[in-house]
């Protein structure tokens, strides 16, 4: 098995060895330019000049017109007394001497100068010989290398590929993770059992063997990592779920074996797991059998953690948004010992967030940060720190100085329903669209137990043609049975608003059914608000008996399913009546609304609060 540490540093040496590759490609390359340069050198230029027949020279000499001949081998370059130069060409292997001298020309009476080119011919000779040979034993050598180079690679194939963290590697420490100070009062007490474990032993206690940081996607669970590799006085060695997995079955285990190993050479350390749903999800709930790779290496995983073998000083840090589905033995206490819950942030996380997300971005003095925190319920860190930085290009697109409070409202309308659309619409369309928002606005007002308005526009963003923004005015945990009658109303508002206003239906009021079923379906099948008494009738999400899953379906007659079916459409159906009647009662306030839309496209919750008070 090679270790993570001898694998470092085959890689320096790969690294070492890529760049000499490259250098010899140079080397070699100027090497050949001076071998051209030195043959070049026994060439002349060449010289495009016209060919005269021997015969017609013979003649030029005998007439004491040619001032010298060059002779080289077989080519012959004649020089005239007026600067003109020709060519011309004698048999092989026949002297220039004897052809004059055959022709009753006297030799002497002109200069010839013979070029010898024994040494250049030597050279080509030899180099024709060898060079082919030179050129066979490179290719050769090159194909053994690149034979060796596989090979090693086989032998490195279950070897980590976790990157090896130490804190001067990573600038985040914990001041710059907000919103979640639960749990980084847990991620600093392991940080401090790691740095002065001396005290916590003095008292008997033991190295948590696991944290499991759970919660949904955005909250921080890697940033949190991220931190902890910064705070920690040790090694840090961050892996991926998916960088286990490999088409070869046993490779994955293989490198959770050298990941520990490693690890527990520099303890104490700490391993980071990301997304571990990918290899610790339930044994044998799957298609595929009981051997396959991702169970052969989550089985490493829980023998490491909690085997025959002790580990000591090695925390295992695992981050997920699928609790769920984990395996019960890979989450049971001993393994992972702590599961630190990562919640979407409250009102104060939010602007804790705000300030860490804001630091070199410019803003205008009207910005109220109280208010963006309380816009913002229902936004996860990454969400703000989204919306922060579209606020920032929305601003430099419009070419200003600093980010004001419009920048920033249409960043959170564009995180959450997505950009402006311009479609083309008629104003049949238009109107329609409009009366339908201000349906849902003008229901929102007058029920009780319903949050503000917040923003109605009729422009068409993502997949809607005009949008309701009813953000929660607070953040709360419990929703109660009079508060969700209400939302069900408000969400058919906007079909109520289509038939006192058109006498007629459309398409558009899909979504919000959609939405208004699946609230009062869990009205009655989960939250027991309903004449069938407080009794699930739902999937159950809870640890079973060994080998089942964490969901069990609940089994429910055809009768009672036609009674849950029944209930569900008497809450629909009653909050749809509500809607219409008090949309027929405010119909002067609906007109106002949707006019007033049609003017404008958009109006704030104050324009229609100001509507609805007058």
């Amino acid at each position: 098995m090679v270790s993570l540490s001898n694998k470092i540093k085959k890689n320096k040496k790969f690294e070492f060895k890529a760049n000499l590759s490259f250098k010899n490609v140079l080397l070699w390359g100027l090497v050949a330019f001076f071998i051209l340069s030195f043959f070049a050198s026994f060439f002349s230029p060449p010289k495009f000049l016209e060919e005269k027949p021997l015969s017609v020279v013979l003649e030029d000499v005998r007439g004491k017109k040619v001032q010298k001949i060059e002779v080289e081998e077989n080519k012959l370059t004649v020089t005239y007394k007026d600067g003109k130069e020709f060519i011309s060409r004698k048999e092989p292997g026949e002297s220039l001497a004897r052809v004059f001298e055959a022709s009753g020309v006297d030799p002497r009476s002109v200069q010839m100068n013979i070029k010898d080119t024994t040494l250049r011919d030597s050279w080509i000779g030899l180099l024709s010989t060898v060079l082919p040979l030179v050129l066979m034993a490179l290719f050769f050598l090159f194909l053994i290398r690149q034979a060796r180079g596989a090979q090693d690679s086989i032998f490195t194939f279950g070897a980590s590929k976790a990157k090896l963290f130490n804190k001067e590697m990573t600038k985040i420490k914990f001041p710059d993770v907000a919103g979640v100070d639960e749990a980084k009062k847990e991620l600093e007490e392991v940080v401090d059992f790691l740095k002065n474990s001396a005290k916590y032993r003095a008292l008997g206690a033991r190295t948590p063997k696991g944290v499991l940081l759970v919660g949904p996607s955005g909250t921080g669970k890697t940033l949190l990592a991220k931190a902890v590799a910064g705070e920690a006085s040790v090694p840090f060695f961050s892996m991926a779920g998916s960088e286990f997995m490999e088409m070869l079955v046993g490779v994955g285990a293989s490198r959770v074996r050298d990941l520990f190993a490693t690890a527990k050479k520099n303890a104490p350390a700490i391993i980071f797991i990301d997304e571990i749903d990918a290899i610790g999800r339930q044994r044998g709930v799957g298609i595929m059998g009981g051997h396959d790779e991702r169970e052969q290496t989550l089985n490493q995983i829980l023998v490491e953690m909690d085997g025959f073998l002790p580990n000591e000083n090695v925390i295992v840090m695992a981050a997920t948004n699928r609790p769920d589905v984990l395996d019960p033995a890979l989450v049971r206490p001993g393994r992972f010992d702590r599961r630190v819950a990562l919640d979407l942030p409250d009102i104060e996380g939010r602007k804790d967030i705000l300030m860490i997300h804001m630091k070199g971005k410019p803003f205008t003095s009207d910005v109220n940060w109280e208010k963006v925190a309380k816009r913002t319920v229902g936004f996860s860190g990454a969400d703000l720190e989204n919306m922060l930085n579209e606020a920032a290009i929305l601003a430099a697109r419009l070419n200003k100085k600093a980010i004001d409070m419009s920048d920033i409202e249409e960043a959170a309308t564009k995180v959450k329903l997505g950009p402006e659309k311009k479609r083309l619409q008629s104003d049949e369309d238009k109107k329609m669209t409009a009366y339908h928002e201000a349906g849902h606005a003008v229901v929102t007002f007058i029920l009780p137990n319903t949050d503000p308005v917040h923003r109605i526009s009729i422009v068409s963003r993502g997949l809607t043609l005009g949008h309701t923004l009813i953000p929660p005015a607070s953040d709360r945990t419990h929703e109660t049975k009079s508060q969700l009658l209400s939302q069900i109303a408000a969400l058919m508002g906007g079909r109520a608003a289509e038939e006192v206003v058109f006498k007629e239906i459309t398409s558009g009021a899909s979504n919000d059914i959609d939405k208004a079923t699946m609230v009062a379906r869990e009205m009655v099948m989960e939250y027991g608000m309903s004449s069938l008494g407080p009794i699930n009738y739902g999937p159950t999400m809870d640890v079973t008996e060994w080998g089942k899953p964490w969901y069990n379906e609940q089994k429910i007659s055809p009768s009672m399913q036609d009674k849950i079916d029944a209930e569900i459409k008497v809450i629909v159906e009653d909050a749809h009546k509500k809607a219409v009647e008090i949309l027929k009662d405010k119909r002067k306030k609906l007109d106002e609304v949707a006019n007033a839309l049609l003017k404008k496209e958009t109006m704030e919750g104050d324009e229609f609060d100001q509507i609805m008070k007058n």
